[in-house]
């Protein structure tokens, strides 16, 4: 716990001064290791940078610990989730990809060169985005391969959830609740990687 605060620390004193407008020069020192797979604080200010600018969220002082802290935890999440999709062989094609991509820019106030450029006008490669975007399209399809069969929806969570939204169909209620099992599948399957997993904060 301590390292992990010191990691914080030390990456708040760099991200304190930053302007997400501006160019910065940022070290690849090593940050965390995750079943020796690296983190490095470059890795960590990019993806600060990059939420700051998709969420647009002004980077304070105030703010800083709580944004270090999550990225952090993201990150190492990212890992497992590669690591778990990789001993699968999950897949993702051009089609996967573009339908996500899609959903994320309706989800967002830019447009697809809008935020290409913004991220380039301040050094951050728009294939950081891509790939995360491809990762949490794997990490949905291995958890739809696990656990879809196991999931059902009785009809006491079907009325439920229709009584709390008239509008939606018996169908559409249906889905809710298996994609809510499906969810707390998915969180209780990281959580378990991260009992497994060797995590060293540098």
């Amino acid at each position: 716990m301590f390292r992990c605060s010191l990691i914080i620390y030390l990456l708040l004193f760099n991200l304190i001064s930053l302007n997400i407008s501006t160019a910065d020069t940022i070290d690849h020192e090593i940050a965390v290791l995750v079943n020796d797979e690296i983190i490095t604080s470059y890795d960590i200010t990019q993806r600060m940078k990059m939420n700051a600018i998709i969420n647009n969220i002004n980077i304070t002082p105030e703010v800083n610990r709580m944004l270090t802290k999550n990225v952090i935890e993201d990150l190492i999440d990212e890992k497992l989730k590669y690591e778990k999709s990789m001993e699968y062989n999950i897949k993702v094609d051009d089609k996967e990809y573009l339908s996500q991509e899609e959903i994320f820019f309706k989800s967002t106030i830019y447009k697809k060169k809008e935020l290409i450029e913004i991220l380039k006008n301040n050094n951050i490669r728009y294939l950081a985005l891509k790939n995360f975007l491809i990762g949490e399209i794997a990490w949905n399809k291995l958890i739809v391969s696990l656990y879809f069969n196991l999931a059902s929806a009785s009809q006491i969570e079907i009325d439920e959830i229709i009584s709390k939204n008239p509008n939606i169909s018996q169908n559409v209620a249906e889905e809710i609740v298996i994609q809510k099992q499906l969810d707390l599948r998915s969180n209780k399957l990281i959580r378990d990687m991260r009992n497994e997993a060797t995590i060293e904060y540098k």
